[in-house]
């Protein structure tokens, strides 16, 4: 009965939230081909040392950071958030192609940042047009069914990449230039669908009365998400990019093939575990499911730090997905419990800025732990993951340490 009733509450979702969820799917099928091999292009066949490939991938978050507040807070202006969140998947998926012509460091950063760039402008809207569509008793397991399809399409798009590489090169360790190339041209296609399924299938949400703008003050956004926010910035600073992952699976002698299956069964984990952990949420409350999925993490990473054979990665990185199954989507969730409905683009784009910016600090630190800057080398391959599962932990005891109240204006509004 209790199995039947989540299927029902998934079939129960509004149309936004499908809509949302498929774009999702098809924008993570292009983007998760290319970004997953991206480093190993950057490292195998142009070179790149780990603190530059940190700078890059720091930056692609960071440069993008403000205009998630301003898109945000101009869908709280305007009243509308598809057409904004339609014009971010439009950037990403022009700035595409480029990274078929790329062939230096330097390039791979501009189309990489142009991407994000992208990723920008939509985050903020679309995560709040989940928001206005669902009701409060259902935010967990909306947030918590999109990013199942999200990470659905992300398994997707890295079967066919390991498909490609296969066919291209079988399994060699390393990743070859041609091969890179194939895949981008691949990636185009779902790219395209994702822009044009969000546009004709999503719907705004009428606002009632007036729409004024908000201002973009931390102040507005109230005490509890402010807290929230700085402990979910302190785990971020630990948590740099997938990107060095890769790059530790590579150097404990996984090939290019096994590391893309590895990648697919992460994600099957991820897809899986999103929405039993979102629906969860809204019966025992985030906090809860997000300082499990914090630990669990912690746990991990301590793992990479010390892994020894190749084993030892597939195992963990096949678990990490239970750590973004439970904690992503759970933790937008909470996001909107924490503020009033008129803010929730200004909230959500102060929150996904907050975090790209955080993401700059937090993979150069880990670029400069592995090899260092300058004559110093670095403490090696492990120090950015003792690094990163210390901070998760510490964040987590924050989290069971502070008792959150939703503010008296959000209580009110979802109430009306």
């Amino acid at each position: 009965m209790a199995e039947n009733n989540f299927f029902q509450k998934i079939r129960q979702l509004p149309q936004n939230v499908w809509a949302v969820s498929l774009t999702s799917f098809l924008n993570d099928i292009s983007s998760e081909m290319v970004i997953n091999i991206l480093p190993l292009f950057l490292s195998n066949v142009l070179g790149v040392k780990t603190n530059i490939i940190g700078v890059i991938e720091g930056v692609a978050e960071a440069t993008a950071s403000l205009l998630k507040v301003f898109s945000g807070w101009l869908s709280d202006k305007l009243g509308g958030r598809k057409w904004i969140a339609v014009a971010g998947y439009g950037i990403s998926t022009l700035s595409k192609p480029f990274f078929y012509i790329a062939n230096s460091w330097g390039m791979i950063a501009g189309v990489r940042w142009a991407d994000r760039l992208g990723k920008g402008v939509r985050t903020a809207p679309m995560d709040a047009l989940v928001a206005d569509s669902i009701k409060p008793e259902q935010r967990g397991i909306a947030f918590g069914f999109h990013r199942a399809a999200d990470t659905g399409g992300a398994m997707v798009g890295i079967l066919i990449a390991a498909l490609a590489v296969w066919l291209a090169q079988s399994n060699s360790l390393q990743l070859g230039e041609n091969t890179f190339r194939t895949v981008v041209l691949i990636s185009l296609i779902p790219a395209v669908l994702a822009v044009i399924s969000l546009a004709t299938i999503a719907r705004d949400i009428p606002k009632s009365g007036e729409t004024e703008a908000p201002k973009i003050t931390f102040k507005d956004l109230g005490k509890p998400f402010l807290i929230f926010l700085f402990i979910v910035g302190l785990f971020d600073l630990g948590n740099s990019s997938d990107a060095f992952l890769v790059l530790r699976a590579q150097e404990r002698g996984i090939s290019v093939l096994g590391i893309l299956i590895m990648l697919a069964a992460f994600n099957l984990v991820y897809a899986l575990v999103s929405t039993p952990a979102g629906s969860l949420s809204d019966r025992i409350g985030r906090r809860k499911v997000i300082i499990g999925g914090w630990l669990v993490y912690g746990v991990i990473y301590l793992g990479f730090a010390l892994a020894q054979q190749p084993w030892h990665i597939w195992g963990l990185y096949i678990a990490y997905g239970v750590y973004y199954g439970m904690a992503y989507g759970t933790a937008k969730a909470m996001v909107a419990d924490l503020v009033s409905p008129e803010l929730r683009g200004t909230a959500y784009g102060t929150y996904n800025a907050t975090l790209g910016i955080i993401d700059l600090p937090a993979s150069l630190i880990a670029g400069f732990l592995w090899q260092g800057v300058g004559r110093w080398e670095g403490f090696g391959p492990s120090a950015p993951f003792f690094f990163g599962g210390g901070l998760a932990i510490l964040a987590a005891l924050l989290m069971i340490l502070w008792r959150p109240q939703k503010p008296t204006n959000a209580e009110e509004a979802e109430k009306n």
